[in-house]
């Protein structure tokens, strides 16, 4: 069992960065392919980036590419995703989600744990 709890959400003008956090519990961290998603209103849940086991490769959307970035820090059980020169349709709630699979990283049917959730709102 993994349980993962977000944070690091808020509002932010257009421009500028953030930095969200996902604590995991469990002692397969290092084992498991971690994600992170987003969920726009009124749109689905998307893909945005992923970690392979051990921080092995790096998977991210096109629409972040270059400008996100996903890491983790094995000791602390904790994943991060850096989102720099952040524009307004980055504003939606992102989700941390975890995986034993290392294939379908960009697929959300293929992680079994999630979190709640926190709240990035870009304002223009």
């Amino acid at each position: 069992q993994v349980q993962l709890v977000e944070s690091g959400g808020g509002l932010v003008q257009a421009g500028g960065s953030l930095r969200l956090s996902c604590a995991a519990s469990g002692r397969t961290f290092t084992t498991y392919t971690m994600g992170w998603f987003r969920q726009a209103p009124g749109k689905e849940r998307e893909f945005v980036a992923a970690n392979g086991p051990f921080g092995a490769r790096t998977y991210y959307a096109d629409a972040v590419k270059g400008r996100f970035t996903i890491s983790r820090d094995n000791a602390k059980n904790t994943l991060y995703l850096q989102m720099n020169s952040l524009r307004p349709e980055d504003t939606a709630v992102y989700y941390c989600a975890a995986t034993a699979e290392i294939t379908r990283t960009t697929m959300q049917n293929a992680y079994n744990y999630w979190g709640r959730g926190t709240q990035v709102s870009v304002s223009s």
